[in-house]
């Protein structure tokens, strides 16, 4: 059992011949039991104190570890949302190439059928200047022969003028 400020209190010496002075030793106790009982409070205060701040300081760790938690995953949603960036780019970029090939293939088949076009215009205008040139041959020939039907007329009414006047 320990000393307390009850104990202390409540302990009774035996007097013998010659003891202590009762009255002293009565009030030495008395100072005693004051000084433990403030010890003792001291101490209880400070007991409740500790555990108080055992108790905050738990709740700093919880707190601490649920922001290294979420640290934790906040740097793993960081990552996942850069993996699916590059991912979503690199899918941007192979449908880019996709759609850029198509239409390189569209100009290629564009210029292709151009070139098509141009070669056929080309056997047409040739072809046009063929006829237009054979259309005025023939239509040269024919003033030609027509001039020289105009001058044989020309000549028979001149020959029948004269036969005429004569």
């Amino acid at each position: 059992m320990g000393v307390t400020p009850l104990v202390v209190k409540q302990k009774e010496f035996t007097t013998r011949f010659r003891g202590f002075d009762v009255q002293e030793v009565d009030y030495f106790l008395e100072e005693v039991a004051r000084e433990l009982e403030d010890v003792s409070r001291s101490i209880q205060e400070l007991e409740e104190e500790n555990h108080r701040l055992d108790l905050e300081n738990q709740g700093y760790r919880k707190r601490e570890n649920s922001m290294k938690n979420a640290m934790i995953q906040s740097q793993k949603v960081l990552d996942q949302m850069k993996e699916n960036a590059k991912k979503s780019a690199q899918v941007i970029i192979a449908n880019a190439e996709v759609e850029a090939e198509k239409i390189l293939n569209r100009a290629h088949k564009r210029l292709s059928q151009l070139h098509s076009d141009i070669i056929e215009l080309k056997r047409q205008r040739i072809q046009l200047e063929m006829q237009i040139s054979a259309v005025l041959e023939s239509h040269s020939k024919l003033l030609e022969m027509t001039k020289e039907e105009n001058k044989a007329a020309d000549e028979t009414d001149a020959t029948l003028k004269f036969i005429k006047q004569a």
